[in-house]
């Protein structure tokens, strides 16, 4: 299933007609620079910044800032807008006590991806937004195939459309790094929790 999640996506946007509306969950805005400019040719896209594991709450209204500055700047077709939510970090601290010291990928990297994704799932079905995806897959270092997993499963859930993605295939990670450049993106060197910045910092 793995190598068929780009084909998957590339399939549906073949069949979309009249712009429908697309709820996008946004990690930071270097990932989703490329996003943005890949699915604005087909949908009119609304960002939803949800990243309560983003820590020190400084980072977080850093990375916050450079989304709203990269939607306002970005070439686009359509509508693009965005949906700030509450920080949240005490949730997610909640959620993933006990796997502080999990290696990364591994099972806290999880239930961030479950919670972030959850919130998403939730705002499309409540505004009724025709889907909903993340730009979580355009980084290599992301497991693909587990958010996919996640988003079909919220899709029967919250029924509401989950776009499959793999957004780093055809150069999609390296056009997202030359997409930073050009706007001058701060690019991050860690995840976003502060267990992902202590390993950078042991390594």
């Amino acid at each position: 299933m793995y190598e068929s999640y780009h084909k998957l996506c590339l399939k549906e946007l073949d069949n979309i007609k009249d712009r429908p509306r697309l709820l996008l969950h946004s990690c930071c805005a270097p990932c989703s620079s490329w996003v943005i400019t890949f699915l604005t040719k087909y949908f009119d896209i609304t960002i939803l910044y949800y990243n309560p594991n983003i820590s020190p709450i400084e980072e977080y209204e850093k990375r916050k800032k450079e989304q709203i500055r990269l939607i306002n700047e970005i070439e686009h077709e359509g509508i693009i807008d965005i949906i700030d939510c509450d920080y949240d970090n005490d949730i997610y601290e909640s959620k993933i006590k006990g796997y502080e010291d999990c290696p990364e990928r591994g099972a806290r990297c999880t239930i961030c991806f479950n919670l972030r994704l959850e919130k998403a799932a939730k705002v499309a079905a409540l505004n009724e937004y025709d889907y909903f995806c993340s730009t979580l897959t355009v980084s290599p270092y992301k497991n693909a195939p587990l958010i996919n997993e996640i988003g079909e499963e919220l899709s029967k859930k919250y029924r509401v459309k989950w776009l499959y993605s793999d957004f780093k295939k055809n150069n999609g990670y390296k056009n997202s790094i030359e997409l930073s450049k050009k706007y001058n993106l701060y690019r991050q060197d860690y995840c976003g929790c502060i267990y992902s910045q202590r390993k950078n910092i042991l390594d």
